[in-house]
């Protein structure tokens, strides 16, 4: 289904981070806008929309308030899989997985200012070829047991440190928590993704200081 023609998407932040918490929602819930905010305010450097249902109507509603909140607070809205839809909320960027459009097609569609970050999971090769293709940022994991997808490949620490040589931020994911998180921003991770480890809990606020917190900073 196409939307047609939409607005252009927003330029990255001046303030695009280096480092810190990338919250990644967790699909269809009533408070989402809330919860974001909340995650916002304990200090995340990045938000990814991510919701698999096929209502694309409500997703894309959900997108633009969301791209219009994270503008509010200096913080790149980034969407997952959908390429017309980052074009349609005005989003920051794209994530792609191995079986989305190739980086290629998504940058002449979003244009050179767009952020598209690429899952290479447990494969150097993998970010090879994305760094190669003008990725801004790599995606590794799972690194842990994880209930927010069924993970059938693992990375390890060691392929953190590997990928440095590409000269790009590292995104590490896959059942991270405050208590194990330290060990990869350690092994070279720029950034810790969190979906339920932030949106599953009871606090967001409070569950996304603990993450920005092993940065050794506290944007709230």
């Amino acid at each position: 289904m196409s939307i047609g023609r939409m607005p252009e998407p927003a330029a990255a932040p001046a303030r695009w981070p280096r480092r810190g918490l990338y919250a990644i929602t967790d699909g269809p819930r009533a408070d989402l806008c809330d919860a974001a905010r909340a995650a916002l305010e304990g200090g995340a450097a990045l938000l990814q929309y991510r919701d698999k249902t096929r209502a694309r109507d409500r997703r894309l509603r959900e997108a633009r308030a969301l791209a219009e909140l994270c503008r509010q607070y200096g913080v790149p809205l980034i969407v997952n899989d959908d390429v017309e839809m980052t074009l349609g909320a005005g989003a920051a960027g794209l994530h792609l997985g191995e079986d989305d459009p190739d980086i290629n097609e998504a940058r002449s569609m979003l244009g050179a200012a767009a952020i598209i970050g690429v899952s290479c999971y447990d494969s150097l090769e993998r970010a090879h070829g994305a760094a190669a293709a003008g990725a801004d940022y790599l995606a590794f994991g799972a690194f842990f047991p994880t209930t927010s997808k069924t993970v059938t490949r693992r990375a390890t620490p060691e392929l953190l440190r590997e990928s440095g040589q590409f000269g790009l931020p590292r995104v590490a994911i896959g059942g991270i928590t405050p208590d194990n998180g330290g060990s990869l921003i350690a092994a070279g991770a720029d950034f810790l993704a969190a979906i339920s480890g932030v949106f599953g809990t009871s606090d967001i606020r409070a569950a996304a200081r603990r993450y920005v917190r092993l940065f050794g900073t506290d944007r709230s």
